[in-house]
């Protein structure tokens, strides 16, 4: 099957970051995290939601589990601001060029700052969005953090 390039495939190619590329249906319309898990054929905990919060004009990105949810204190303090907010979905496409549930933390219009929950740097491999619904790029999670400048940092709720 013929995949079509996104930008966050084509710079990962251009930094030549070894990734496998994995497909799934989304005939149903299941973009939560979990069900593309499943889709993908891969534990939840391998799986990651890319999730952009703001706090006044400044934008951040959060890279954490799909089974988990952000803690926005957490967040807060590693963007070193003292609250963030979701930026409303309705402005996702505006400031970072892509669509919920394909969203991915590589390739957005602006390099912004980025946080990758901590128990990233534990697996092999992890898999975030290619960039468009129905469509997950496998890497591993230090080229991953290179490429948008993320630290590890802990994210979710406990």
């Amino acid at each position: 099957m013929q995949v079509s390039k996104t930008n966050a495939l084509r710079l990962l190619e251009t930094r030549n970051i070894g990734y496998e590329v994995l497909l799934y249906d989304n005939e149903d319309g299941q973009v939560h995290g979990t069900a593309v898990a499943e889709k993908v054929g891969r534990p939840a905990e391998q799986v990651f939601k890319t999730l952009v919060a703001h706090s006044g004009n400044n934008l951040y990105v959060f890279v954490i589990p799909v089974g988990e949810e952000l803690d926005l204190k957490k967040a807060a303090k590693a963007a070193g601001e003292k609250k963030v907010e979701m930026l409303p979905m309705k402005e996702l496409l505006k400031w970072t060029g892509y669509v919920r549930g394909g969203c991915s933390p590589v390739g957005m219009k602006k390099l912004y700052p980025t946080f990758i929950h901590e128990d990233a740097v534990l697996l092999p491999l992890m898999a975030v969005s290619a960039g468009k619904i129905g469509m997950q790029m496998e890497l591993a999670p230090e080229p991953l953090a290179e490429i948008t400048g993320a630290q590890f940092v802990d994210l979710i709720k406990e």
